[in-house]
């Protein structure tokens, strides 16, 4: 029996407190040199691929730009097709917003990223249910939050349909460019999905773009058992991991795919060290940055609605009380679960802190969910990995790192080859295209 392999990406989301951008020693986070040397270390560490987020609107405080954030994301595809010239075998994945782009259009963006990168790109399908985001398009509030995935599972089903609207033998290139009646048309006409398109570019080595998905929720799920070719989780914890995955793939056999024919990679964090307890103590380090002294009091400024500034990170919480209204979505970061309720919150925050005497950055720093992370000696986390993917729990990871290019440097130079030594990960790359690198099924 063929040995497991363990698949790892790198997603840079560009923004949010897991990345320590305050740290000295990150990179310039928009400029093509940094990518370009970022992409030449994963190729150096065989990765399958690297994964950029989607901003399609500045984070926000209060109404102004969130200012402990990074901000100026360039755009992803445009960024990616930069980074196809400059590389021979990483794969190169694009987050775009099925909620806010047009089907005909971004699927013939992204085609020609596979095209000219042959047969590397992917697309990561994302959804957005908040009106603030929906303002730049001047469509605020207008699709519900439940129906997202019917707009984003309708989306993917017109641009497969796009994608394989030419034949394989479409271009002749002798008395005529194109063989006669090797491009369809492509027609949709439902109530989130209107297009009318003759596709204009040709298929990829690959066929099409590879699709990415997450899929935690019910309808997340669902859509990635129907159509998605890699998905993420949040489910990094063994049992969650393994449980995610067995319901998947029951899933998966409702659709009439095989197992084989998807690849799960949870996002994670890694923090690396010599021994266990170094390793620890950089992992305590990067909490505490991620929730620094000036995110600390941003953090309860979205919840009290009002200008905390003058109050100490380390002294008591605001003694004053937070306006009535409700979290706005503005943060990016607030899930339809926790927009309501807010004042019951604050006030187990307030019996928390009283009880346990936590300044306001201690009690964020309590409460605040840690990030996904896997903290250890290479060797250990090899070991673990190993474990999870010898028993199919996961395919591999989606990384997340916390500095550019450090933590990329450690994993490449310190994880890699503890896993090449237990046999879970690739010693060469074996072909050139996105799907070939995550041993994929061909597209028929």
């Amino acid at each position: 029996m063929t040995e497991p392999r363990l698949h790892l990406g790198v997603f840079y989301t560009g923004v949010g407190q897991q990345y320590a951008w305050s740290d000295p020693g990150n990179a310039d986070h928009t400029t093509i040199d940094t990518f370009v040397q970022i992409a030449h270390t994963l190729e150096r560490g065989l990765f399958d691929a690297f994964f950029l987020g989607e901003g399609l609107r500045v984070r926000e405080n209060r109404g102004q730009v969130l200012a402990t954030d990074v901000a100026g994301r360039p755009d992803a595809i445009t960024q990616l097709a930069a980074l196809a010239g400059a590389t021979t075998h990483i794969g190169l994945v694009a987050t775009q917003n099925a909620t806010y782009n047009f089907p005909a259009d971004l699927a013939r963006r992204l085609a020609t990223l596979d095209l000219l990168s042959d047969g590397r790109a992917g697309w990561n399908v994302v959804t957005t249910d908040n009106a603030w985001t929906g303002e730049n398009f001047r469509r605020g509030g207008w699709l519900a939050h439940d129906r997202r995935y019917e707009r984003a599972t309708q989306f993917v089903e017109a641009a497969k349909a796009i994608w394989s609207s030419w034949a394989d033998d479409a271009i002749v290139g002798t008395d005529s460019w194109a063989r006669a009646g090797s491009i369809r048309a492509v027609e949709r006409h439902t109530d989130l999905v209107e297009l009318t398109v003759v596709p204009t570019v040709p298929r990829s080595r690959q066929c099409r773009p590879v699709l990415f998905q997450s899929g935690d929720s019910p309808g997340g799920r669902d859509l990635a058992a129907r159509h998605a070719d890699v998905v993420f989780s949040a489910n990094t914890e063994y049992e969650k991991a393994l449980s995610y995955a067995e319901d998947l793939r029951n899933r998966l056999a409702s659709y009439g795919r095989s197992p084989d024919s998807l690849r799960i990679l949870p996002g994670a964090g890694v923090v690396l060290g010599a021994t266990d307890a170094e390793a620890t103590e950089r992992a305590e380090w990067l909490h505490r940055e991620q929730i620094n002294p000036q995110r600390a009091i941003g953090f309860l400024e979205q919840y009290w609605g009002k200008d905390l500034s003058a109050y100490d990170p380390d002294g008591p919480l605001p003694d004053i009380e937070p306006d009535e209204g409700e979290l706005d979505p503005s943060r990016g970061t607030i899930s339809i679960a926790n927009r309501t309720g807010k004042l019951d919150r604050i006030r187990q925050w307030r019996e928390l802190a009283e009880d346990k005497n936590l300044s306001i950055r201690e009690l964020v720093l309590a409460i605040h969910p840690r990030e996904r992370i896997f903290v250890g000696t290479p060797a250990r986390i090899a070991d673990e990995w190993a474990h999870y993917v010898r028993t199919r729990a996961v395919d591999g990871f989606n990384l997340t790192p916390h500095r550019l290019p450090g933590t990329i440097d450690d994993v490449v130079n310190l994880l890699v080859p503890e896993l090449q030594e237990r046999g879970v990960y690739r010693t060469h790359y074996e072909g050139t295209t996105l799907r070939e690198h995550l041993d994929l099924p061909p597209i028929s």
